[in-house]
């Protein structure tokens, strides 16, 4: 899962994308709207976070953008005005979620999450593949029924792999949805992460190596 958030609120920008990421989402955050769009053409996003009122583009052009676009990213617009009329004209502008500031983190997750499993195939919260259940509502996983106490990029490179339904994933779609932008392509990161949630998942091996290809989930 990855999530755009577009905030010239820097403290609040960076507080949402924090604890989105403490959830396993891979997170990019910029300030302006100039910069959304511009990260919105190159990346493909599941959800963008936008301010209605940022510097340059504002949120309604940037939202407006992404609907003409057909990119498929899921828009969840950001304002501090709470009116019924701010409302139906924030959706009318083809946003898919609005939220009112203030706000509490834990509703603008969930409003995240809903809209993630939105953006593609319809998936259930509850994914189950090889004796493992996974539970992205709850961020919890376990493999017949022992609890296992993954990291957040363990717990989302598992989600990747258990949403792929047993199809081969390359390293190069993991980075894309597990990591943020900051990420250097060319480390072993995605290799090593892998191979502690093998060793984490336990025996039998959950996780098969494709050679030169990627990875598959499966008994």
């Amino acid at each position: 899962m990855r999530v755009l958030v577009a905030d010239d609120e820097r403290l609040l920008a960076d507080t949402v994308a924090d604890g989105l990421r403490k959830l396993s989402m891979a997170v990019d955050v910029v300030y302006d709207g100039d910069s959304a769009w511009e990260h919105l053409t190159v990346n493909r996003y599941d959800v963008a976070v936008l301010d209605r009122d940022m510097p340059g583009r504002t949120g309604d052009e940037v939202c407006r953008q992404v609907v003409g676009s057909g990119d498929g990213a899921k828009v969840l617009l950001l304002t501090a005005a709470a009116g019924i009329r701010d409302r139906v004209e924030g959706l009318g502008l083809g946003a898919d979620d609005y939220l009112t500031k203030p706000f509490a983190f834990a509703e603008l997750a969930a409003r995240v999450q809903a809209l993630s499993r939105r953006s593609g195939p319809a998936l259930p919260p509850l994914l189950e593949q090889a004796g493992i259940v996974l539970d992205s509502t709850r961020h919890t996983a376990a493999r017949d029924g022992q609890v296992l106490a993954l990291s957040s990029k363990e717990f989302a490179v598992l989600r990747v792999l258990m949403r792929a339904g047993g199809r081969v994933v390359s390293a190069e779609e993991l980075l894309e949805q597990a990591w943020d932008e900051h990420v250097d392509p060319f480390t072993n990161t995605v290799r090593m992460t892998v191979m502690t949630l093998r060793r984490k998942l336990g025996d039998p091996s959950a996780i098969h190596t494709v050679r030169r290809v990627g990875y598959r989930l499966g008994s």
